[in-house]
């Protein structure tokens, strides 16, 4: 099968890989806006070449959107316009609802199979590709009951292939879980990381002493703007929601600290320790 990875930085070069090695495609077709991206992947064995996405196309039967959220509602909509009857168009992006609502009532809905691999690292660019990505990872997808069976097979075998847990969901659904599980993850990553970086301008030795509690807590917020900004931006509603309840517990620790109230912060601490149960 010759495949098309449009996007191939961090997923989609992984994917790209996985596929090749797992023989799910003898060949790989990149496309992707920055020439120096689809350079490195040529020159790291990633892609077997790379054309324009209408050619890429024509050729591929299946196509994987591993772009922003923004990019793939631009491209999808004229993509299911000029699909054929055996191709498969495949996205992996981290909010759905959206996409799916601007292709409902298209002709060739069938054609598309919504897809989020529940993986990934704080880098980006085909340097940061890995070929064991995806290895006992969780890939859900969405609203499948509009994707044709065949397609739908397609990807199904596709994520067994490649070592990866299916979970099914509708679109509403997947973009409030990934509020909770993933998107706040970054967001709160991302603040501590501002907060440190404005105060080493007064105490310019902060970072001397950084370990690993630090590097854990922002990791995430080396992530790309360009990826997460279109992610924040049309799961607004749900992010905004899960940071109210964020902001409402940093203020009960707060209120507990100012009152000196030691006994009653040990107990919330204490019932955050619950995690472990669920993370192990």
């Amino acid at each position: 099968m010759i495949a098309t990875v449009v996007g191939v930085g961090l997923i989609g070069g992984s994917l790209a890989l996985s596929l090749k090695e797992k023989g799910l495609a003898n060949w790989i077709i990149g496309v992707d806006n920055s020439e120096e991206n689809l350079l490195k992947a040529r020159e790291l064995n990633i892609i077997d070449e790379t054309a324009k996405l209408e050619d890429a196309m024509n050729r591929s039967q299946l196509i994987i959107l591993a772009i922003p959220v923004d990019a793939v509602l631009k491209l999808l909509p004229s993509m299911l316009d000029k699909v054929k009857h055996d191709h498969v168009i495949m996205d992996v992006g981290s909010t759905k609802e959206k996409i799916l609502q601007l292709v409902a009532g298209h002709i060739n809905r069938g054609r598309f199979v919504a897809a989020h691999p529940m993986a990934g690292t704080e880098y980006s660019g085909p340097e940061a590709a890995l070929r064991n990505l995806f290895t006992n990872k969780t890939m859900v997808l969405c609203d499948v009951k509009n994707s044709a069976e065949d397609a739908l097979e397609i990807v199904e075998n596709m994520v067994d292939k490649i070592g990866m847990r299916l979970v099914y969901m509708n679109a509403e659904e997947h973009d409030l879980h990934t509020a909770y599980i993933s998107h706040i993850s970054h967001i709160t990553s991302f603040a501590p990381a501002l907060t440190v970086l404005e105060k080493e301008k007064e105490h310019g030795r902060i970072f001397e002493l950084a370990a690993g509690g630090f590097e854990s807590t922002v990791r995430l917020a080396k992530s790309s703007p360009d990826m997460w900004v279109p992610i924040f931006k049309h799961n607004r509603s749900n992010v905004l929601d899960v940071l109210d309840e964020h902001i409402n517990q940093l203020q009960q620790m707060k209120g507990l600290l100012e009152n000196e109230d030691y006994d009653a912060f040990y107990k919330l601490i204490q019932k955050s320790n619950k995690i472990k149960k669920i993370l192990k």
